[in-house]
């Protein structure tokens, strides 16, 4: 019988804390991590490989594409593009240059029912899953469509509470017995206090987290960041939302927040939920938080995925697609869509690699 998620959380042997070390892998389109600590058991990233999507936003700037600047944007991490360069050669070559450099990352795949609704999510996430094993790679999904997502905020959005389970239960159809990991609904638990229903919502969370890992698969259930609800109040509210079947938390999902930062935060709310292990999200806080979340200006790209360590941190993703807007503030067009020009001062953290 295999384990499940939290069985290989509560079995996995403890990794001492340890120096965040960078890969120098230039352009290579998946990165891979070595166990840390001889014969430990197994967690869901040791070894692995991290899928590159060929059609993300990143990749059809890169080349160009028409269609990425003609699509309606729905949610966060979906389509469209926005700025440009006015023509200036040397603007459009910058800009190609960082969506080149930028498509190349391993990033999450975000799963947002405005673009891939029921009935059709099964389909394009089993062709992304086949994609990912023919070369030998493991994709990352971003699950974001929670009834009143966000709260009506920049990424305002979701399902009906029942319609959500049905299109959880398709997401979760198309994973299983595949090796993939899946971040559960940034935002969703840190705003529960402040957005409708609590309890509805924790319920929601807590049957989405038990479905995935009654199908054992990997499963991180977002516990904000080290700048939001202190670590004994997200804790509680992780317990509400059904942590204890996760495979983990996540933490700094959209965030800025710098790796020191995430891991003192992570570890400590680790030591509150009986030593859960927890993914950091570094793709965009290479110079750390200004105190801004909505588009700040003169951030940059944090280190690549896989190569942070801690004691009980099972991997640095990038989990949001650096590149793509937080939201119609501070001159960003509306979530999710391409925005070239951010692109470009992102990218500048590639120089610190």
């Amino acid at each position: 019988m295999p384990r499940t998620p939290r069985d290989r959380r509560r079995t996995r042997t403890a990794v001492a804390l340890g120096v965040v070390a960078v890969l120098l892998a230039g352009g290579a389109l998946a990165v891979s991590l070595v166990s840390r600590v001889p014969n430990a058991a197994a967690g869901p990233f040791d070894g692995a490989q991290l899928y590159v999507d060929p059609s993300s936003l990143a990749a059809r700037a890169a080349a160009a594409d028409p269609a990425a600047a003609t699509e309606e944007p729905t949610s966060s991490a979906t389509v469209g593009t926005s700025g440009g360069s006015n023509g200036d050669p040397s603007d459009v070559a910058q800009q190609l240059a960082a969506a080149e450099r930028l498509a190349a990352e391993p990033t999450a795949i975000w799963l947002v029912p405005e673009r891939y609704p029921i009935g059709t999510v099964r389909d394009t996430v089993s062709e992304v899953v086949r994609s990912a094993e023919r070369s030998g790679s493991m994709p990352v999904f971003t699950v974001y469509g929670v009834p009143e997502r966000d709260c009506g905020n920049q990424s305002a959005g979701g399902l009906s509470s029942d319609e959500y389970q049905d299109w959880v239960a398709e997401i979760v159809a198309a994973v299983a017995d595949h090796r993939v990991a899946v971040i559960l609904e940034p935002d969703a638990v840190a705003l529960a206090p402040d957005c409708g229903d609590r309890t509805a919502r924790m319920r929601q969370l807590a049957a989405a987290t038990e479905q995935f890992a009654d199908a054992s698969v990997p499963v991180y259930l977002d516990g904000g960041h080290s700048d939001w609800r202190p670590p004994a109040e997200m804790a509680e509210l992780l317990r509400e939302a059904g942590v204890a079947d996760a495979t983990g938390f996540a933490t700094n999902v959209s965030n800025y927040n710098t790796t020191e930062d995430e891991i003192a935060y992570a570890e400590e709310l680790s030591g509150l939920l009986d030593g859960a292990h927890y993914v950091i999200d570094t793709s965009r806080n290479g110079s750390g938080s200004n105190g801004e979340w909505c588009n700040p200006s003169g951030r940059t790209v944090g280190q690549q995925p896989l190569t942070a360590q801690a004691e009980h941190l099972d991997a640095n993703l990038w989990v949001k697609a650096p590149g793509e807007s937080d939201g119609a503030c501070n001159g960003g067009p509306l979530a999710g869509v391409w925005w070239p020009e951010q692109a470009v001062q992102l990218a500048k953290g590639f120089s610190a690699w």
